[in-house]
């Protein structure tokens, strides 16, 4: 059961469109692909991440989804996971999202788990996601892109990574946003120096803009995998 983290360099940065085109891409492979979203703030009743999932899947709300096994925590207030659980009264118990992966375990062969901001993102008080991504020891994917604030962003995020001694698949290059051709190529070559110079592989996946989006070689990350 490859179980792999999609994390990103901050908020906004594309980890919902990413997660639900890589899991697309396994579906169309004929896997048995699911997604999950660890918190979901600034939620309703049902996690939009989650729905945009799903709506890139091309398939509907399932009972996976009901019984909130792909969104254990969904919080309303629209903040940090810790601050947004302390207005409800709540505690965010990682134990809960672990019990859900296993859970989802037992019917899929994937499980593509998306992250919460960026790497340093609080939980609760004492427990980053960071942290809980120790415990976990499964795969990370980075999403990042070339906005401005990316390399600074992206290099840190690398230096966590190795710091903590975590597994790092590959980069997502998010190229959904358009910028000054100058920009996005150099932070392509930036990205790939560092991953070499941090001792990973230089494995970068471009997320390209509508409609070429459907042609993203995901293989050069996931391959090896299972």
């Amino acid at each position: 059961m490859p179980t792999l983290c999609i994390c990103g360099i901050d908020t906004g940065i594309g980890k919902s469109f990413a997660t639900g085109l890589m899991a697309r891409d396994l579906l169309y492979k004929g896997e048995k692909v699911i997604t999950q979203k660890m918190i979901q703030t600034g939620c309703l009743e049902r996690s939009e991440d989650i729905l945009i999932h799903r709506k890139l899947m091309e398939v509907g709300w399932l009972d996976v989804d009901e019984q909130k096994l792909t969104c254990p925590y969904c919080l309303s207030f629209p903040g940090s996971p810790h601050l947004a659980a302390r207005l409800e009264d709540r505690v965010i118990d990682p134990e809960v999202i672990t019990a859900a992966t296993k859970n989802l375990g037992k019917t899929y062969d994937w499980i593509l788990l998306e992250g919460v901001g960026g790497l340093m993102v609080p939980f609760t008080e004492n427990i980053t996601l960071v942290d809980y991504l120790v415990t976990l020891n499964v795969p990370l994917i980075l999403v990042t892109s070339s906005r401005l604030g990316s390399i600074n962003h992206t290099l840190m995020s690398l230096e966590i990574i190795r710091s903590r001694k975590l597994k790092l698949a590959g980069l997502v290059f998010n190229q959904f946003e358009e910028g000054p051709p100058e920009i996005v190529q150099d932070s392509y070559n930036t990205f790939s120096r560092a991953l070499k110079f941090y001792g990973f592989q230089d494995k970068i996946a471009v997320l390209t803009r509508w409609p070429d989006h459907k042609n993203i070689d995901w293989q050069s990350i996931l391959s090896g995998l299972k």
